[in-house]
């Protein structure tokens, strides 16, 4: 699995051609392996929520494993919502390796050693 970020800046001009600051654009997009994509495939997970927003006072989700596939874009108006994005990404895609191994253990066994690290 590879997540791929791209960062870039746009000067907002005025209308008399001033400077109004910048406006910040996080893009990314989630690349699988085959098997990851196999068993997204089998288990129906393109729409597993990532990333949650808050709408109305209500979580939502935001991200899907589909649209991360295809690719998103988002620009904000601060360096600091970039990172705090970014953040919530990146910790989003660090689950899905734990949910591809938890699907591929299925009729396995789990062996747990003691004491637990």
């Amino acid at each position: 699995m590879r997540l791929n970020i791209q960062r870039s800046q746009n000067e907002i001009r005025g209308l008399l051609g001033g400077s109004k600051g910048f406006s910040f654009t996080l893009a990314y997009r989630l690349e699988l392996t085959q098997v990851e994509r196999g068993i997204v495939e089998k288990y129906k997970l393109h729409n597993y929520p990532l990333t949650f927003t808050t709408f109305q006072g209500t979580k939502v989700p935001d991200d899907t494993i589909a649209n991360m596939l295809n690719g998103v874009s988002q620009t904000v108006n601060s360096v600091e919502t970039l990172l705090s994005n970014e953040d919530v990404i990146k910790k989003a895609c660090d689950s899905l390796p734990i949910l591809f191994d938890v699907i591929q253990s299925f009729g396995g066994t789990e062996v747990v050693d003691y004491p637990r690290k």
